[in-house]
């Protein structure tokens, strides 16, 4: 299953090179993380004593995303692991389906109160599992 989050461009996430900065354009992949945990296993930002936490990202930038561009990241899930699974995304700009960006995020999932990471929980495994589209 992939999901897609609308990203609103704001005018603070515009470097003086008059394009969004890269490190805001992470802060719109970690958006669309949030939403992705929210649609497959109902997962809402804030804290929780079992969570998931980002353990290693790798992103390319492809094109530059400007202001004016309408944009949306697509996320879904392409390995489930013991403790971990790895996501893809993509920014992808609407009218022309370019793709401006990619990023590769392994994501653990973490107990805060014992702060550790732990294995993934049986009920979040199936959903994650069933959620991999088959190719």
């Amino acid at each position: 299953m992939k999901t897609k989050l609308d990203i609103q461009i704001r005018f603070a996430d515009v470097d003086m090179l008059r394009h969004v900065n890269n490190v805001n354009l992470q802060h719109y992949y970690d958006l669309a993380k949030n939403y992705h945990f929210s649609q497959i296993i109902g997962l809402r930002p804030g804290y929780t004593s079992k969570s998931i936490i980002t353990a290693a990202t790798n992103s390319s930038y492809f094109k530059q995303t400007r202001v004016d561009d309408d944009i949306y990241v697509e996320t879904q899930i392409e390995k489930v692991g013991h403790k971990s699974i790895t996501l893809f995304q993509r920014i992808i700009a609407r009218p022309t389906g370019e793709v401006k960006s990619e990023s590769r995020s392994v994501m653990v999932t973490y107990d805060f109160e014992h702060q550790t990471s732990i294995p993934i929980p049986d009920d979040w495994r199936e959903k994650f599992e069933a959620s991999i589209e088959k190719l």
